[in-house]
């Protein structure tokens, strides 16, 4: 009975080609805006993609976010009826906008936005 020797012949496995993150890293421009009032808030955001598109960037968004609502309870009376309240309430509406892979010619026009008082930006670079 003849026996068949394991052949010496090596395998090697390749090794994954490793990639180059911070080449291909897209760097994203996070806009969140909050404001009292959602018509002006919706212009706001309205003038903000409109510089962004001006300037051929990909703009995700607007995303809107919960509208946060505080809610204040007061007495109607100082002394007496104190059963008798009023309740009052503050709503902030909320949108976030991303531009991807922001130029400095975009973040230029985007700082030189004049927009109406009342709406809060918030800019963060990702």
């Amino acid at each position: 009975m003849a026996t068949k020797e394991p052949s010496t012949k090596k395998t090697t496995k390749k090794a994954a080609p490793k990639v180059a993150a911070k080449a291909d890293v897209i760097s994203k421009l996070r806009i969140r805006v909050r404001a009292y009032e959602y018509k002006i808030l919706d212009l706001s955001v309205k003038q903000i993609i409109d510089t962004a598109l001006r300037y051929d960037a990909k703009v995700e968004g607007p995303i809107p976010l919960p509208t946060e609502i505080k809610k204040y309870t007061v007495n109607r009376s100082s002394f007496v009826y104190k059963n008798a309240r009023e309740q009052f309430e503050i709503r902030v509406h909320k949108r976030v906008i991303d531009i991807l892979n922001p130029t400095p010619k975009i973040m230029e026009a985007l700082t030189n936005l004049s927009l109406p008082s009342g709406v809060n930006i918030d800019v963060k670079i990702i």
